[in-house]
């Protein structure tokens, strides 16, 4: 028995050094071929024989065992009838709540607060305006503002002067809820570049986009209701 337990763990080291050798022939001859790949982070396996998954940040690709051609694309599980890209874009822009850069937020508080959600939001979004009405009707949370703006040339303007308004939170409902602008300011606005920096490795590409404290990410504007079914769940 320990005959045959040394001989599989032999195999099974044999084949995971071949697989890392397979990974480095294929990332040295990609990016020799295809230098604005940039930098590859990992390529592997997937479950389609000879296929093989190019990652770089948060873009997948795929390639055959030589390198020869590359695929951008979706793969697509016929028998499980899944979409296997989505689901790894999914697990790679998956957003940990824990991880949020809170200091770069508004936070605004309903009642105790004492559930929380995040969202990413542009002042000229319209959907986010009428998503903002309907949390009006969700108490008991504390609401992770991230203004992001990627809409309108003047998005960023606005999204500064309610960020370097004195009180922040009320020059947001201000200009959300009754389209009242926030006077011209200046201060610091460095938290806004984090935020597109932020959401560009987590591709975030639309508002409203709205996290929950666990981890369900939602694009788009949702009613109170389905907030509060969110905000309930574990």
């Amino acid at each position: 028995m320990k005959l045959v337990a040394s001989l599989l763990a032999a195999a099974s080291l044999t084949l995971s050094l071949g697989a890392h050798a397979q990974d480095a022939n294929l990332k040295k001859t990609l990016t020799e071929r295809i230098p604005q790949l940039e930098k590859i982070d990992e390529v592997r396996s997937t479950p389609m024989p000879g296929l093989y998954e190019v990652r770089v940040g948060t873009d997948v690709f795929y390639t055959d065992a030589k390198g020869n051609y590359l695929i951008q694309g979706e793969l697509i599980d016929t028998q499980a009838r899944r979409n296997l890209t989505e689901d790894r874009m999914n697990q790679l822009t998956a957003v940990d709540f824990k991880q949020l850069p809170l200091k770069d937020a508004i936070t605004i508080v309903h009642g105790k607060g004492e559930r929380k959600m995040a969202v990413f939001e542009d002042p000229n979004c319209g959907y986010c305006k009428r998503f903002e009405k309907d949390l009006q009707n969700v108490d008991n949370v504390t609401v992770y503002l991230f203004l992001y703006p990627i809409l309108s040339p003047d998005s960023a303007d606005k999204s500064r002067n309610i960020w370097c308004s004195k009180d922040q939170a009320k020059a947001w409902q201000d200009h959300m809820l009754r389209d009242k602008h926030a006077p011209a300011a200046q201060c610091d606005p460095s938290a806004l570049q984090r935020n597109l920096a932020f959401g560009r490795k987590y591709k975030i590409t639309g508002t409203p986009t709205i996290i929950f404290a666990n981890n369900v990410r939602v694009p788009g504007a949702i009613s109170a209701q389905e907030v509060e079914k969110h905000l309930a769940a574990k």
